[in-house]
């Protein structure tokens, strides 16, 4: 829910009989309907927009920084590359290591670029859509570091039987397997693409949520024509700074957790042994 429809929600409660919950409804915005199949509408909807201009901004400064670069960098090129180190050697190669980083620095620069900007794009005034804040969204990017983890592992193992059987730990006892087993294919297969997309989702998603609250409650106060009320107003917008403050910290924590745990999957699939 962006603060425009939290404003068009608390206009219409207050036309009504009083204060009401959010709906589903209230969180489903298309912005352009392309037509239907099956019965089911085929939209647009704003993420969906936010995430494209992030991309293209992304895609714009990339190739702008590829072009421009020189030996003496300008402010712009140094900034970039400054980003570009922090994941290059900040996270790919203390993580996967020295051997086999490098060609897994772009898909993890490109995946922290992009959730850094589709995150900071919820405190953009105007756009204030945190697009990771839609669960579809990290689930995709989920997805991407599954199916590179998983294919680093049976390539380095030799094939999918072997992988599996370096999925389980040396020296359990046989009487152990049957719980170990299940256990670790879980924990490969379901529990870390789960808490990986849930993880950015929920952050995502509760921040903007924490924004929404002080804000439009902050315009509640203010209009609803008790003095004392509109009063307090005041310190509900400058909590709103606060935390609009803290949502940046926790933004730009998020998409380097994300990639952090990315590579560390990905060296973990590297690894000789489980």
């Amino acid at each position: 829910m962006t603060l425009g429809a939290s404003l068009q929600t608390l206009a219409t409660a207050a036309d009504g009989e009083g204060h009401f919950p959010p709906k589903v409804s209230d969180f489903w915005q298309p912005f352009w309907r392309l037509g239907e199949i099956g019965g089911q509408s085929i939209v647009i909807t704003r993420p969906m927009l936010v995430a494209t201009l992030v991309f293209i901004v992304l895609t714009v400064l990339f190739v702008t920084a590829a072009r421009r670069a020189q030996v003496v960098p300008s402010k712009g090129q140094w900034l970039f590359e400054q980003v570009y180190d922090f994941v290059r050697n900040g996270v790919a190669r203390d993580m996967i290591g020295t051997r086999d980083f490098l060609r897994f620095v772009p898909l993890l620069f490109a995946l922290f670029t992009f959730i850094l900007l589709c995150n900071l794009a919820g405190i953009i005034p105007g756009i204030q859509m945190p697009v990771m804040a839609r669960v579809g969204f990290p689930i995709a990017l989920t997805l991407v570091v599954y199916v590179v983890y998983h294919w680093v592992g049976i390539k380095k193992q030799g094939g999918i039987g072997a992988y599996l059987k370096w999925m389980i730990p040396p020296g359990i006892p046989s009487w152990l397997l049957p719980l170990i087993i299940p256990l670790e294919l879980m924990t490969f297969f379901i529990t870390r693409p789960l808490t990986l997309a849930l993880r950015l989702f929920g952050n995502m998603f509760a921040g903007h949520m924490l924004l929404v609250v002080f804000i439009v409650g902050g315009w509640e106060l203010l209009t609803s024509g008790n003095a004392g009320l509109a009063l307090v107003a005041i310190p509900a917008w400058l909590m709103a700074v606060i935390m609009t403050a803290f949502e940046i910290l926790i933004q730009g924590l998020q998409a380097f957790v994300f990639t952090l745990l990315a590579a560390s999957y990905i060296a973990g699939a590297l690894a000789d042994d489980h």
